[in-house]
């Protein structure tokens, strides 16, 4: 059984070869390791967030490594422990052997290597950080975009969570203030049109409702959005996925049935990723690899975000929908029926009744498609990334039920019915306070370290 008062040791670095790597370490009584590694003399001269060239030493105090060692005593460390860290040379196999003489010289304390996400863990529970900071570490360094990265350090900076506190400490307030009238049942009516509880409700619910809004479109900042190409044989999927792609990723012919499986490419369209997916043709086949081809199509048109319909705009039937397509797609999905070859028929770039006019051949309405694939997805007109919270599916979770809960209470308050008006706000305050981590569980902590990176 693994304990959060054990020392934990990891190497903090990528795998692999690199010019720096680093060993860290973190613990309330990590002091076996540093004399263990250090040495008496060297650890001596060792001065709090000063770094200190010195010899890694093995068990028969011979150099393993010369490098950098910094000590940051808790609690003013990243963990809240004392924290060692050991930056050396970053060959995996010197990396290997300073981890294993870490774990060597702290034996006797019950030094262990980390668990994904541990250090990070230890911040949380030691009040360095909340959850949705700790979370926002992880999406600083999965970002796919800059606007990402820059939504996750303010995440980080705790722009969501004090956004999320104050409404909480608001319901919190208002709930407070009801629950005091509870033994002066006559009072009721007066307390409601005294504490102005209808207008103060009616304004968290407004709040509430703004950052759903801002945290949708950061869930989809996050997470960018699966864009799945399909329509008939040759009408143009391979080109257009290059031409947004500005290179040659997919073979483009003249012979219908080129692309037999998906070709991906991932592209950023203001500040969102966006990946985009060549498929197989559409047609009835009796080629049994074509049809292998056509039914990975329909199996990644049914996970798609937006679906992209290509046609080819001199074609009779250009613009049908694809019956079989329909049938597999999930409730909700995305559309967005697309005429290409315009250079051909002679149709101007644009965008005209829903549909998108262009040519993947000469560029022409690209711009226009870019755009329009960002509004079939929902990201809203005039939205800057520097006003939304890098929300996760958990975020938005919670969030809904904290809507529900303010809506039953406005019911609830509009009936007098006070003590169910004081208990939905309790469960909407809760609701919020489990996007910081003030409502939790060791299950959803688990679930939520577990995703980290070990040494982080």
């Amino acid at each position: 059984m693994t304990s959060d008062q054990d020392p934990i040791v990891a190497i903090a670095t990528a795998p692999g070869r690199g010019g720096i790597g680093i060993v860290r370490i973190s613990g309330r009584s990590i002091q076996p390791i540093l004399l263990g590694i250090l040495g008496a003399e060297q650890a001596d001269r060792l001065q709090p967030r000063r770094a200190l060239r010195a010899q890694f030493l093995d068990a028969s105090a011979q150099p393993l490594d010369t490098g950098l060692a910094l000590l940051f005593p808790g609690p003013h460390s990243y963990t809240g422990e004392t924290v060692l860290e050991l930056h050396g040379h970053g060959g995996p196999v010197v990396l290997r052997m300073l981890l294993a003489r870490c774990l060597e010289a702290g034996n006797s304390v019950g030094a262990r290597i980390a668990e994904p996400g541990e250090f990070t863990r230890r911040a949380f529970l030691n009040d360095r950080l909340d959850l949705a900071q700790a979370e926002a570490i992880a999406d600083l360094i999965d970002a796919g975009t800059a606007a990402a990265a820059r939504s996750a350090v303010r995440s980080l900076h705790g722009e969501f969570s004090r956004t999320a506190r104050a409404l909480a400490n608001e319901l919190t307030e208002l709930r407070a203030l009801t629950e005091a009238t509870l033994d002066f049942p006559e009072e009721e009516i007066d307390f409601l049109r005294a504490a102005d509880a209808a207008a103060r409700l009616e304004r968290a619910a407004s709040a509430l409702d703004e950052v759903c809004r801002r945290a949708r479109q950061g869930a989809m900042l996050r997470e960018g959005l699966l864009v799945v190409l399909v329509g008939a044989p040759n009408v143009g999927k391979s080109s257009l996925l290059n031409a947004l792609a500005g290179e040659d990723v997919a073979i483009v012919t003249e012979h219908p049935g080129t692309t037999r499986d998906r070709i991906e490419r991932t592209i950023e369209v203001g500040g969102i990723a966006l990946n985009i997916v060549d498929t197989a043709g559409l047609r009835a086949t009796r080629d049994p690899i074509e049809g292998i081809g056509i039914e990975r199509t329909l199996a990644a048109a049914a996970t798609a975000d937006v679906v992209l319909e290509l046609h080819d705009d001199r074609a009779p039937q250009c613009g049908a929908p694809d019956r079989t397509l329909e049938q597999r797609l999930a409730p909700g999905t995305a559309r967005l029926t697309v005429h290409n070859k315009i250079d051909l028929s002679g149709a101007p770039a644009g965008v005209r009744g829903g549909r998108v006019y262009l040519s993947a051949k000469t560029g022409a309405g690209i711009d226009g498609l870019r755009s329009e694939l960002l509004r079939a997805a929902g990201w809203e007109r005039g939205t800057s990334s520097e006003t939304v919270f890098l929300a996760r599916e958990r975020h938005l979770q919670a969030l809904a039920r904290a809507s529900a809960h303010l809506e039953a209470a406005r019911q609830h308050a509009g009936a007098a019915q006070l003590e169910l008006f004081a208990e939905d706000l309790r469960l909407a305050a809760d609701a919020l306070g489990e996007i910081t981590g003030t409502v939790s569980t060791d299950d959803l902590l688990g679930q939520i370290f577990g995703r980290f990176c070990i040494g982080k």
